[in-house]
């Protein structure tokens, strides 16, 4: 225990601060969206629980998790599965379990990072054996690690969270030096299913809508043309933005703001909880917000680059795979630069199983950078 504690000296204090900065931001966000709801009372509970697993984390060697890789990848799998059996639908997806007291508990929030340590342990496995990305086969297997739990996903349905699994494989193929020649034949094979995609839904439109979910088009069309759908389709859109463009410069004040607190915007307290923030504070408050994720990913690539091996490289380069794509589609969604998916916002948005999630990462950060170097006696 004493020797553990000596880690304590080399952890990164600047992200616990930023947390608890985002801590404050979720707090006022949430609770402005719903005042008198709870909340975002609830939510720091799942702050403090939260806390506690990062904590509790920081005491074991982070060498543990590599070793438990692939045991972790196949739980997660495994809840993926039963939900199929297990699963409780709600807003017509079969994402969640039901748990004692009223809990729901998502498991593919937990497969992100169970798929994270998994394509990291294997991508060290590899660089140990002097073996790189240097054939077209060798990312077969990456890929059939990423392909069975994106199915499981996608038949939820939820394309948002297999867009997350996509973003971090990218990020750790980039990490494993993947070769911009094969970077290309990956987007042409990415511009043929986009165009078998197309030529489906003008031939057989049945067909089309099993693949992709009619929820799932009115969301992408809303977002290309919105004047190509009915008013109650780009609802959300249209008072989101009333919402952000409201703030104006300094916003309307703290609890001050109507879109959110009336519930105009839908799932205010959860996916565009960024609406309130600027609303309610502005273009100030959101941007301070804003750097308070670049400073955190900052922080991570430092920790990143003094990493003692390439198993911790490659775990924190899928978090933060993992946090740019939730920041840049979350944020993006509710100003229209992307279409409306559920991705929550990291730390911000309502919701125990992401919020833990996101704690758990930290704890895997923090982790990586406390024993960046080893214990000298």
């Amino acid at each position: 225990m004493r020797q553990q504690l000596k880690y304590f000296k080399e952890l990164d204090l600047y992200i616990i601060l930023i947390v608890l900065g985002l801590a404050v931001f979720s707090y006022v966000g949430i609770a402005g969206a719903a005042p008198g709801a709870g909340y975002a009372q609830r939510q720091m509970i799942w702050y403090g629980i939260g806390f506690f697993v990062m904590a509790v984390m920081l005491f074991i060697d982070y060498s543990f998790f590599r070793l438990m890789a692939p045991a972790f990848y196949i739980v997660g799998l495994l809840l993926l599965a039963g939900l199929h059996v297990l699963g409780v639908e709600k807003k017509g997806a079969l994402s969640w379990y039901a748990l004692p007291g009223g809990i729901q508990f998502q498991p593919a929030e937990l497969m992100k990072i169970f798929y994270i340590l998994m394509l990291a342990w294997y991508f060290s496995m590899r660089e140990e054996k002097g073996q790189g990305l240097d054939r077209l086969q060798d990312l077969l297997v990456p890929f059939l690690l990423l392909a069975v739990p994106l199915v499981l996903i996608l038949q939820q349905p939820d394309l948002g969270t297999a867009l997350v699994l996509i973003s971090i494989t990218g990020f750790m193929l980039i990490a494993a030096k993947i070769r911009w020649q094969h970077v290309l034949i990956l987007l042409l094979l990415l511009a043929l299913l986009v165009a078998s995609l197309a030529g489906i839904y003008y031939w057989d439109r049945d067909l089309f809508f099993k693949l992709i979910k009619p929820h799932q088009w009115n969301r992408l069309i809303s977002f290309i043309n919105p004047e190509a759908v009915t008013a109650d389709l780009r609802y959300q859109m249209e008072q989101s933005l009333i919402a952000v463009g409201s703030g104006q410069l300094t916003g309307k004040g703290l609890f001050q703001g109507t879109q959110g607190k009336y519930q105009w915007v839908p799932e205010v307290h959860s996916d565009f909880v960024f609406t309130v923030i600027a609303e309610e504070h502005g273009f100030v408050g959101a941007s301070l917000l804003l750097l308070l994720f670049f400073v955190l990913l900052y922080r991570l690539f430092l920790i990143a680059a003094e990493a003692k091996d390439s198993f911790g490289v490659y775990v924190i380069m899928g978090i933060v795979g993992m946090w740019i794509f939730h920041i840049l589609e979350n944020v993006g969604m509710t100003i229209q630069l992307m279409p409306i998916t559920g991705i929550p916002l990291p730390f911000i948005s309502y919701g125990g199983s992401s919020l833990l999630t996101n704690f758990i990462a930290l704890g895997l950060v923090l982790n990586i950078g406390m024993r960046r170097k080893k214990l000298m006696f």
